[in-house]
């Protein structure tokens, strides 16, 4: 199996989290990509139309994207219960996951006004919309601390790396000191070793 890979991409990251939680992160090869919201990579788009990633490669010569269908592929494929079986716990875990990656959409949509859009067309405004998104969110996860307690599944892994990726490129917005109960979660569950674990080319 194989995944175009950037080390800072949460949604690469996710799916590699996931991986390793179902003991096939030793089974994944790691491709090299070149993703850009603007100066998009043809090689990708060659897999993946929409030229983004994670997009992975079975190994029946199947591609799948994105990090959603990936993880719950990955989940079949070890006979996992990062995905619950139907019922009331899938669909918390499922909502848990949206969560999760609408925290990293807007994360993303922030980062991008930063880095990608020209000084001069920049909107504060919009970078400061986006990211009270991912405020709200955390602050509805800080006063809901049983939403995430004693779970490992795909909404927990979600949240996760979302709080990784908000460290990694907004340190300034300094999370923790408004949801001291989400810290404390984060602490213990991003001691894991899937979480702790480092990927490179």
């Amino acid at each position: 199996m194989k995944i175009l890979f950037s080390p800072f991409s949460p949604y690469v990251r996710k799916c590699l989290v996931t991986a390793h939680e179902l003991g096939l992160h030793d089974r994944l090869q790691l491709l090299p990509s070149n993703a850009h919201p603007v100066q998009r990579d043809r090689e990708i788009i060659a897999s993946n139309p929409l030229g983004k990633v994670p997009t992975f490669f079975a190994d029946d010569g199947r591609v799948l994207y994105d990090s959603r269908v990936i993880c719950e592929y990955l989940n079949d494929l070890a006979d996992g219960k990062l995905f619950p079986a139907p019922g009331a716990q899938r669909w918390d875990a499922l909502t848990l996951q949206s969560l999760g990656d609408g925290i990293l959409d807007a994360a993303l949509l922030a980062r991008y006004e930063d880095v990608a859009r020209p000084e001069p067309m920049r909107w504060p405004e919009w970078r400061a919309a986006q990211l009270d998104k991912a405020e709200t969110s955390l602050a509805h996860l800080n006063a809901r601390p049983a939403l995430l307690e004693a779970r490992v599944d795909i909404g927990t892994i979600a949240v996760g790396c979302a709080l990784w990726y908000l460290d990694l490129r907004f340190a300034d917005f300094a999370w923790r000191d408004r949801h001291p109960l989400l810290g404390q979660w984060y602490a213990g569950f991003g001691a894991r070793p899937s979480m702790r674990a480092e990927w490179s080319l």
